[in-house]
This record gives C-alpha cells, structure tokens and sequence, in this order.
C-alpha cells in the first residue's frame, strides 16, 4: 500500500455479498462513503455540523474501477487521499484486502460545496487539509 492520509477498516457481512458470493458492487460505494466521513471526523471535521452551519459537502462525479473482489468475512482497507482541483475537492479512495494487502478497488470522487445553497470554495476545509 502506498501512503494515504487515513486508513479505514471494515469487514465484509454476508448480506452485502450477491449469488457469486462476491460483494455487489453497489456496496463498493457504502464503503468509501463511510470511509470519508470517518476520514473527515478525524480531522474534526462533522458533515452534520457543516450542513447546520449552511455548508453542504455533496458528490458530483464518482469514478470506479473493480480490480480484485471481496468475499464475505473478509476484512478490508479503505485508504484514502483528498487533493483540490478549482472548487472541487477530490477524494482519491482504494480498497485493499487485509490478509494479502491487494488492491480490490479504486476510486476518484468528486466533491464539492454548497454554501448557503450556492457553488462556493470551503475556506474551512482548504484551511483543514491544508489545500
């Protein structure tokens, strides 16, 4: 695994898994969406406090690419990166199996705020992960 700013991890449930006993890849999504708020929450950030305050972090693009798939009990690592592009904010996200470390998924997700309901830059966030 390369170097990432904050590490999740999680473990597969049976109901999350399809026919094939591989996990649906809709469940990919559920992952990496904890994932960043777990991330978020340790730089003190709370999305439930933001949209209180009128700010709205909200996902307008995700890209994903499936490389190795999780089966049920397995434990896995949602690692996660954030870098700034104009007003976007993108989180650059990969799941990695636990036992062997290999690279099971990665993802670009595409953020970004609404201030009082307009497209606006978050000065809080910049100033928090120091985009």
């Amino acid at each position: 695994m390369k170097d990432y700013l904050h590490t999740t991890t999680l473990k597969v449930r049976d109901y999350e898994c399809d026919l094939q006993g591989i996990v649906n890849n809709a469940n990919y999504q559920h992952y990496i969406e904890h994932a960043r708020h777990e991330f978020l929450l340790s730089y003190g950030v709370s999305f439930a406090d933001l949209h209180n305050r009128g700010i709205d972090a909200v996902v307008a693009r995700i890209s994903m690419a499936y490389k190795q798939p999780l089966r049920p009990g397995d434990e896995f690592i949602v690692a996660t990166n954030i870098r700034k592009d104009g007003l976007k904010y993108v989180f650059l996200q990969d799941i990695y199996r636990a036992s062997d470390e290999k690279l099971c998924f990665t993802s670009e997700v595409t953020t970004v705020t609404l201030i009082n309901g307009r497209l606006s830059d978050c000065p809080e966030l910049n100033e928090t992960f120091g985009l």
